[in-house]
């Protein structure tokens, strides 16, 4: 059996919808079909998750605006009527969004992660019926009758071990099932959604639960780069990623499949093939347990920015019992979450996001930090981007950290921090934003285009 995910771009328009029902028929093995809400047609389209945010907002805010709704059943029903369907499942749309909209919005979160869902929810109704309208036996399923339980997290819900074997079920099912992502229900029966393109952990959730053989998740591209395409032209693909790989890419800026999303799938040990709704003949990626370090010692290089980082420094810290806690209690106070902490013997860097800093929070930090842990130094940096080198490889491959410094250096990019994880796999480093593009252009040539010295 095979689960198999299709992103927003590919149930974008009818014309995807086609090559979605083409793709799932013509292997009997891909029964358990995860949807996403319908995405961008074109670069300046909106995609209809926006299109709920904003209609959710507008009546959170007490204005039940109308041209908002009617643009996002105009969105289901410019699919439907290019395919030539009648009008039943518009009309179940239609009344199942407006049913939402009309519901309890005491509780503001919990509103606007209901109505986001629907997106999703509505739009496997819609697959079903035109798999239906084309003689195929499929049926939508609905996450709380097949038993996705979830936390009570609304926008970043996590899964619940019980849901497991509640979803093992569905592979006594007939016919193709199709299922709705990004959301599940809590045990008192209320939608909350996974992170945003969360509909990939559904679908991972769902090749655990199931023991599928594989895991498809079908996007607009046809494998995953080694780098980003729109810093390289025309980068190597990958055909073969470890979990770890993927994870740590993925993290780093990686946008074709969510960091989240590969953690139930890893640990029932159940493959993922990366492939493309436009093109499915390509073999895509595969990501894997284990793999043999054909590739180098690198296999893909990723970066994101808006960082800072917060330097701290004093004489003999490596001595003094309890630094780092109280250092990370300070931020924990301040509601603040960190990435990273490379550190020193007499310092150590701390990076977060960016956007949770404001110059009052940030003056508050230092004060702190400076009075409390009686730091000789804090210094906050701010427009970081971080750059993230991955690969197994590194692992048995000496010489990595210095074949990266001096492509870095070569190029004149000055290294703010440099860090590499305890599992070997990563190795970062932190630029200044303006130099980012540079950077990763420099690594990927050193990488993937000049012959090892």
């Amino acid at each position: 059996m095979k689960v198999v995910k299709f992103g927003g771009t590919s149930l974008a328009s009818g014309e995807q919808l086609e090559k979605v029902f083409d793709i799932v028929v013509s292997d009997e093995n891909r029964r358990i079909i995860v949807v996403s809400a319908p995405g961008k047609r074109f670069s300046k389209d909106i995609k209809v998750t926006d299109l709920l945010i904003a209609t959710a907002q507008a009546w959170l805010e007490g204005s039940e605006d109308e041209d908002l709704f009617q643009a996002v059943v105009n969105r289901y029903r410019s699919i439907t009527e290019s395919l030539g369907m009648g009008d039943e499942v518009i009309e179940r749309i239609t009344a199942d969004l407006l049913e939402l909209l009309k519901g309890d919005r005491s509780n503001p979160e919990q509103f606007m992660d209901a109505i986001k869902a629907s997106g999703e929810d509505n739009n496997a109704k819609l697959v079903a019926a035109y798999f239906r309208h084309r003689g195929i036996e499929a049926s939508y399923m609905n996450p709380r009758e097949a038993g996705l339980i979830v936390s009570s997290e609304p926008g970043n819900a996590q899964v619940l071990p019980e849901s497991y074997e509640k979803l093992s079920r569905l592979r006594e099912h007939r016919g193709i099932l199709i299922f709705p992502g990004f959301f599940g229900y809590t045990t008192d029966g209320r939608v909350m959604t996974f992170p945003r393109s969360g509909s990939d952990i559904t679908g991972s959730i769902l090749a655990n639960a199931v023991k599928a053989d594989l895991y498809e998740n079908y996007t607009d591209v046809d494998a995953v780069f080694s780098v980003n395409p729109m810093i390289v032209d025309k980068p190597k693909e990958i055909e073969v990623l470890t979990y770890r790989e993927m994870r740590e890419l993925s993290y780093a800026g990686f946008s074709v499949l969510h960091d989240e999303a590969l953690i139930p799938a890893f640990r029932a040990g159940i493959p993922v093939n990366i492939k493309n709704t436009n093109n499915p003949s390509s073999p895509g990626t595969m990501i894997v347990s284990e793999k043999e370090d054909t590739n180098g010692p690198v296999v893909g290089i990723a970066s994101d920015n808006d960082f800072c980082s917060i330097y701290v420094s004093k004489y003999l810290m490596n001595r003094e019992i309890g630094f780092g806690r109280k250092l990370l209690h300070i931020l924990e106070e301040l509601n603040l979450s960190y990435e990273h902490v490379p550190s020193g013997i007499d310092d150590l860097t701390v990076i977060l996001r960016q956007n949770q800093m404001d110059h009052e929070r940030e003056q508050i930090i230092v004060e702190r930090i400076k009075n409390e842990l009686d730091a000789d130094e804090v210094k906050v940096e701010h427009n970081l981007s971080l750059i993230m080198i991955v690969g197994e490889g590194m692992r048995s491959n000496v010489g990595t950290m210095a074949r990266a410094s001096r492509a870095l250096a070569d190029k004149g990019v000055n290294i703010e921090m440099i860090n590499q994880g305890s599992s070997e796999v990563s190795m970062m480093f932190g630029v200044k934003e303006a130099q980012e593009e540079l950077a990763v252009k420099a690594l990927y040539e050193a990488f993937f285009t000049e012959m090892p010295v």
